[in-house]
């Protein structure tokens, strides 16, 4: 509790009465260390230097997201190299975070297991199998085994937040960026569930957060949101594809949920879910009762990037309910100095008054809490410089 309320004192929230807070929202430095927290950034290079390091040193950014392959550049020449640098990478930055006086990383990775699988064999860390795979086993204890692998793989690497397990359900075998990759559990919603639930045990035993992905469901769609917005409006099936989301909740689960860059138009026609308060706030905490952190897919997708600028994405993500956003910088083409951008980009609608304060703290009290928790768990690796 001591460290819950360290944290919240940190990113300025409870250390004045309410009002007097309000009264500071033009304390420029105050909103930055906020806003900073909020940020889930994507960089080059594998060690703790250069942009990174200012990033986390003088921004004090939330988190960083590790890749293995550079998009922009079209080689697998990005964060991850050997099992040895990448925990000295993680240990790096936490040092930096620490040092500097911030809130401790979240330092995350997408480690499904099969076709998206940034910690490869080819690197030197175990081997992986996809969720299709085991959803089609359906055994339990080749489940746990497989997910106590990938979770302990994580640990020893430094990562504490696996944006997995994917519990999007197999409705269409063809979706090429789920049913087609293998990244479903199965097409039965009870399947995806417990084999998630595995997933997520693994990963709490080893002191990781993971991350229900992607909501509302991604698995019926015809178009990959790397490249393209999904319309799921015909082919999203409403119960079906939440029965998992329901299920995790009604168990407890309250760590992050991702929100897909996915349209409907009958929910909300002019948003994507990862924009759209109506899905955020209407059907994932309100119709769902999810109290857990939102973090949006990342927003430099081609779902997203082909149709709103930085600034307004941000401005609808966060509005809509977002806690975190993710900014890869591992799209089209690589943006130097894109965290600090997005950093003065939120603080200026804040300003601006287009993003309200209050919306603000509320996500930073979340990401508090969060990073409270993770200080009670077990270190994700032991600190190298």
């Amino acid at each position: 509790m001591r460290k819950l309320f360290a944290l919240i004192a940190f990113i300025g929230l409870g250390s004045l009465p309410c009002g007097a807070l309000r009264a500071q929202t033009a304390d420029d430095s105050l909103l930055r260390r906020q806003v900073g927290q909020m940020i889930v950034a994507g960089f080059r290079g594998y060690e703790a230097a250069g942009e990174v390091a200012r990033d986390i040193r003088e921004r004090g950014i939330g988190g960083v997201i590790y890749f293995d392959r550079d998009v922009p550049s079209g080689t697998n020449r990005r964060n991850i190299r050997s099992p040895q640098q990448l925990q000295k990478l993680s240990a790096d930055l936490q040092t930096l975070a620490r040092r500097s006086g911030h809130p401790p990383l979240f330092v995350a990775i997408d480690q499904e297991g099969g076709r998206v699988d940034r910690l490869k064999a080819a690197y030197g860390f175990p081997l992986s199998v996809s969720a299709a795979y085991l959803g089609r086993l359906n055994d339990p204890d080749t489940t746990r085994k497989w997910a106590s692998l990938a979770a302990a793989t994580c640990r020893r690497a430094g990562i504490n937040v696996d944006f997995a397990p994917c519990i999007d359900v197999d409705v269409d075998p063809a979706c090429p960026v789920i049913g087609a990759l293998g990244r479903s559990f199965s097409s039965d919603t009870a399947i995806v569930a417990a084999q998630a639930r595995i997933w997520i045990d693994a990963l709490h035993d080893e002191g990781i957060f993971g991350s229900l992905k992607h909501f509302p469901g991604h698995g019926s769609s015809r178009t990959d949101s790397h490249i393209g917005l999904p319309d799921i409006t015909r082919t999203w099936q409403r119960e079906r594809e939440l029965a998992p989301y329901r299920t995790l909740f009604a168990e407890g689960y309250a760590d992050f949920v991702m929100v897909g860059h996915l349209l409907h138009r009958g929910v909300d026609a002019d948003y994507p879910a990862s924009l759209s308060r109506r899905w955020i706030e209407g059907v994932l905490r309100g119709e769902l009762g999810y109290r857990g952190a939102v973090v949006t897919d990342d927003l430099n997708m081609g779902a997203i990037v082909d149709r709103y600028s930085l600034e307004k994405a941000l401005e609808l993500a966060i509005n809509a309910g977002a806690d975190m956003v993710i900014v890869g910088n591992n799209g089209k083409t690589y943006e130097p100095g894109l965290t600090a951008r997005t950093i003065d980009l939120i603080c200026t609608l804040v300003r601006r008054g287009r993003i309200p304060r209050e919306r603000i703290e509320e996500a930073c009290t979340r990401i508090a809490e969060l990073k409270a928790r993770l200080e009670q768990r077990r270190p994700a690796c032991p600190e190298v410089i």
